[in-house]
């Protein structure tokens, strides 16, 4: 993949990406975590970390899991990486927060490797479906 198509392939992908984990933290899952974590949550969202996780996440997507399927013409593959990857990144953050945070329940940290499992890998099926209209 080009350059410049690895840079369309991306800008299409963001939208999903924002979309989906939108609609599980606005939507889905909103009460679940306010629940658990209540007054560990902030009362004003910290945009420029949120941003750039969802930048770095998107490429680590795309590099790690899409481009590799794409060499292979698998779909499946794309799933089986993304779902790895999302797997791997939410661990590192719930396990890390689960062996340092005081009270951090592991009821959030079992929903968010779930989450992160499934989003990474709807998200790297989309993406993998979108470089085939860049071709």
């Amino acid at each position: 993949m080009s350059p410049a198509s690895f840079v369309k392939l991306y800008l299409l992908t963001l939208p999903v990406l924002i979309a989906v984990d939108a609609v599980w933290l606005g939507l889905v899952a909103r009460g679940f975590y306010r629940q658990h974590l209540g007054a560990l949550l902030r009362p004003d969202v910290q945009w420029w970390a949120a941003a750039a996780f969802y930048l770095l996440f998107l490429g680590g997507v795309l590099v790690l899991a899409v481009l590799p399927a794409l060499e292979r013409q698998s779909a499946g593959r794309a799933v089986a990486l993304g779902a790895l990857l999302g797997f791997v990144a939410y661990a590192t953050y719930d396990l890390t927060n689960l062996a340092t945070l005081r009270g951090f329940p592991p009821v959030v940290a079992a929903v968010d490797l779930v989450w992160g499992t499934v989003l990474s890998a709807t998200l790297a099926r989309a993406a993998y479906g979108l470089a085939g209209l860049l071709r």
